[in-house]
C-alpha cells in the first residue's frame, strides 16, 4: 500500500478484518471517552449495548446527516451529528444519556478528515456527558456516496417528555437565539460568498441551557427548527395543538449578516435551518422567568419572547409585520438550501 492509499479510507476498512479493527480500534475508540452506560458498553465489541437508565420516560430519537461542505464555518458533519441528536432529545425534556452512531464512507475518504469529524462528534458527547455506546462503519465504493454519511440514535430520560403539541391558548412563544445562522452560513461557504463579517453556524448542543429552562417549569412545548426553520417548526406547532399563533416579525431575532445573504438569494430567513435554538411554548405567568433562565447562558443571550398562542386561526401561523400588517407564514413547500443537516 501506497502511502497516499494508507491516508485514505479502503474498502477493507468496512470489510470486518484486520484493517477495519485497527480504524475502530485506533482512530474511533480513543475519541470517546465516555463509551458505556450500563454493564456492556461499546468497549466490549458485542452485538449491542445493555443501558442502565435512570427513572423516567425513556426518549429515542434517530437521524441521517448529509451536509455539504462536511466541514462549514463554525462546526463539521460530526459536530452537526452529535448535536442533532442531542437536541432532539433535549426539546422533548430529556437528558441525554447515550448515542450509537452508524458511519458510512465512500472509498478514498481522507483519513485525516474522518479523524477531524470523530473527535467533534466526540467533544460534543464529553461537554454534555453522553455515552457513545455503540456503533457501525460500511465503506461504499469510489462515487457511490458523496464522501461521508451519519447515522446517529440517541437515548435520553424524561422526568416528564414534552411534546411539541402541547401550546394553549395565552402561552407565549419564545426562540433561544438568532435564526438562520446554520443554513445561511452553510449557503455562504458552499456558494463561496466573501463577506465582510463572519457568518457562523449556530450548530451547538441545546441541553445544558433547556434544562436551565426546565428548572423554572410551565414549559408546555418545544421544538428545534431544523429543516424548514422557524416556519416550519411555528407551523407544526400550531396544526398538531389545534391553536393559531402570532408572531412579531421584529422581535424575532436575526443577524445582519444573515439578512444579507436571504436577501441577496431571495431566501426567506425564516425558512432556513437553525441547528442550536430552540423554539419553546411557556405558560404566560413562567414566560419572564423562562427568558430570564435562558439569557443566563451564553447560548441564550439572544433569547427573546417572539408571539403567542391565540385562539383565531387554528393550526396557522400570523406574521405581524410591525408596519400595520398582517400576513399568514405559510409552512414551507420544500427545501430552499438542501443538504445542510
Amino acid at each position: 500500500m501506497t502511502r497516499r492509499e494508507s491516508d485514505r479510507v479502503t474498502t477493507l476498512h468496512g470489510a470486518g478484518g484486520e484493517p477495519a479493527g485497527k480504524l475502530l480500534a485506533e482512530r474511533i475508540l480513543p475519541r470517546f471517552k465516555l463509551r458505556s452506560a450500563g454493564p456492556i458498553g461499546l468497549d466490549a465489541l458485542d452485538d449491542g449495548a445493555v443501558l442502565e437508565l435512570p427513572p423516567g420516560q425513556v426518549v429515542v430519537s434517530t437521524d441521517n446527516h448529509v451536509v455539504k461542505p462536511i466541514f462549514f464555518p463554525g462546526g463539521d458533519i460530526g459536530r452537526l451529528a452529535a448535536c442533532g441528536t442531542i437536541n432532539d432529545l433535549a426539546v422533548m425534556g430529556a437528558r441525554p444519556v447515550a448515542m450509537t452512531m452508524g458511519l458510512i464512507l465512500e472509498e478514498g475518504f481522507p483519513l485525516a478528515d474522518l479523524d477531524r469529524v470523530l473527535t467533534s462528534a466526540a467533544e460534543v458527547l464529553a461537554e454534555v456527558g453522553v455515552a457513545l455506546v455503540a456503533g457501525d462503519t460500511k465503506v461504499m465504493g469510489k462515487g457511490e456516496l458523496d464522501g461521508i454519511a451519519i447515522n446517529t440514535t440517541g437515548i435520553g430520560v424524561a422526568a416528564r417528555a414534552i411534546s411539541d403539541a402541547g401550546l394553549r391558548v395565552g402561552d407565549a412563544i419564545l426562540i433561544t437565539g438568532t435564526i438562520g445562522d446554520h443554513g445561511m452560513a452553510l449557503l455562504a461557504a458552499r456558494e463561496g460568498f466573501a463577506l465582510q463579517t463572519q457568518l457562523e453556524s449556530d450548530v451547538a448542543p441545546l441541553w445544558p441551557l433547556v434544562a436551565q429552562a426546565l428548572q423554572v417549569g410551565g414549559i408546555t412545548a418545544m421544538k428545534d427548527p431544523t429543516r424548514g426553520g422557524l416556519a416550519a417548526a411555528l407551523n407544526e406547532m400550531a396544526r398538531k395543538a389545534r391553536v393559531g399563533i402570532e408572531v412579531r416579525e421584529a422581535d424575532i431575532p436575526l443577524r445582519p449578516e444573515v439578512q444579507a445573504v436571504s436577501e441577496l438569494l431571495g431566501i426567506h430567513p425564516l425558512e432556513v435551518a437553525c441547528e442550536g435554538r430552540a423554539v419553546i411554548g411557556a405558560a404566560p405567568d413562567r414566560a419572564d422567568a423562562v427568558l430570564a433562565a435562558l439569557r443566563g447562558h451564553h447560548l441564550g443571550q439572544d433569547a427573546r419572547i417572539i408571539g403567542h398562542a391565540i385562539p383565531d386561526y387554528p393550526g396557522r401561523v400570523i406574521l405581524d409585520t410591525g408596519i400595520g400588517g398582517r400576513r399568514f407564514l405559510e409552512m414551507p413547500i420544500g427545501d430552499p438550501v438542501p443538504r445542510i443537516c
